[in-house]
């Protein structure tokens, strides 16, 4: 079974039962060393128990209900102590209730099996965490990184032990993780799910999302974490799919051959399939990163604001010192710049959304394939690889633009190599049913996972 669809299928025909799933799921947990900071066993299994009550009684609560998921451990589940990845809050109370959007998951049948590892309070695009350990890849044989900051959501997806999981993405942290695995990664416009219960790090950015192994199923899991019950939703027609490729990123010298390549065979594919690609140079994103450039990353700024307490507090010493020395430096924007950010941001989101308008914007989703983890052990070299990581997510970040990272090949070495997908501004449905349709177009011409 490779997807939700396929598991619904078998929950219907009796091939399997819910409680077999999530002993499944469980049982491969130690085969994903760090992915989780915690498992909630017994409750899930509780869960599954009374799903496949529900299904032999008739009042199935949607076609998933009793599939196992995996959730990040900024989210709250009730009775289980939220550490946001850090050594900080390990030994805080356990959330008294659920995070609005798990109610939500948990409304439809999906049972969350454990809470899984991030960079320190979601802040690294690479995704090590020295006080839970760093969960790593299977696909390669020397150790790369997992991509952060949901980098245990997407290991506990990549290593099999779940469909599907719940991340979240601030600067590029559901999109980055899901290129470095091979993975499709949805992050939705800020908004389209509740943050109560999530532990912010940005607020004007911060948003949730889906990891999986399909476009399908993070179609499915979106409707979940709104709450709706699960159904087919057609994509759009290939021949009403324009797409706008940046022909100044796509010409810059430091993005690996292998991902420029494999993004140009994937643009032909969808080409022949009778869609439209337009290269150009698309001037209100060029001014967005010169913006960015000169005034630095309004995110880093609020992730400062919120943190501050803690960097300067007699816990400072615990943290992450890669962390630690980022939101130092955060400190560090004069209060002109801030304003300026927050001025042209909405300037520009204005632009973008005619820009846009009917269109789908196509960078890499990353410029490199996933680093060996030996490869950033040293400080600079982390903030150097971090700063590139995460310099194409940042844009769509910026402009609050929904983006859905979807697979499109290897490198020589294995490494896995992504296109990024992105609509204007509260396009999430649109941009669901084009990734759907995309998915469905590269799989059929041999391009997609």
């Amino acid at each position: 079974m490779n997807n939700l669809s396929e598991v619904a299928q078998a929950l219907a025909a009796g091939q399997t039962t819910s409680r077999e799933l999530v002993k499944a799921a469980l049982s491969r947990i130690p085969q994903a060393p760090h992915a989780f900071i915690s498992v909630q066993a017994d409750a899930a299994l509780v869960g599954a128990e009374a799903s496949d009550r529900r299904r032999i009684e008739g009042r199935l609560l949607s076609a998933i209900d009793g599939i196992p998921i995996a959730v990040k451990d900024l989210i709250d589940i009730a009775g289980t102590v939220t550490t946001a990845g850090s050594e900080t809050r390990r030994n805080l109370a356990p959330a008294p209730d659920d995070a609005e959007v798990v109610s939500s998951m948990r409304s439809v049948g999906l049972i969350p099996i454990g809470k899984t590892n991030l960079s320190e309070f979601a802040f690294s695009g690479l995704g090590p965490n020295p006080h839970f350990g760093t969960p790593t890849p299977s696909y390669s044989a020397d150790q790369r990184v997992p991509g952060g900051s949901s980098s245990g959501s997407a290991i506990a997806v990549e290593r099999g032990v779940v469909l599907a999981s719940i991340g979240s993405d601030t600067t590029g942290s559901i999109r980055v993780p899901a290129a470095f695995n091979g993975l499709y990664g949805f992050r939705p416009s800020t908004g389209r799910y509740s943050m109560r219960g999530v532990h912010p790090l940005a607020r004007s950015f911060d948003t949730l999302g889906p990891i999986a192994t399909s476009a399908s199923d993070c179609l499915l899991i979106d409707q979940a974490m709104c709450g709706i019950a699960p159904e087919p939703v057609y994509p759009i027609p290939t021949d009403r799919l324009e797409f706008v490729v940046d022909k100044t990123i796509l010409d810059e010298k430091d993005i690996q051959p292998a991902v420029r390549e494999n993004l140009n065979i994937v643009l032909a594919a969808l080409e022949r399939a009778g869609a439209k690609v337009v290269v150009c140079d698309v001037d209100v994103v060029s001014r967005v990163r010169d913006l960015i450039a000169r005034c630095g990353w309004l995110g880093s700024h609020e992730a400062w604001t919120f943190l501050k307490d803690i960097v300067m507090g007699e816990k400072g010493h615990m943290l992450d010192r890669r962390v630690r020395t980022r939101l130092l430096a955060s400190s560090e924007m004069a209060l002109e710049q801030v304003v300026s950010l927050y001025r042209e941001r909405q300037h520009v989101m204005l632009e973008v959304a005619q820009a846009f308008r009917g269109k789908v914007f196509v960078t890499p989703t990353v410029k490199h394939v996933a680093p060996r983890l030996a490869d950033v052990e040293d400080d600079d070299v982390f903030s150097q690889i971090n700063l590139a990581t995460l310099s194409l997510t940042m844009i769509g970040s910026f402009l609050d633009m929904p983006g859905f990272a979807i697979p499109t090949g290897t490198d020589g070495s294995g490494g896995n190599t992504s296109a990024l997908f992105s609509v204007s501004n509260g396009q999430d449905a649109r941009l669901l049913r084009s990734a759907v349709g995309i998915d469905h177009i590269l799989r059929q011409q041999g391009k997609g996972k």
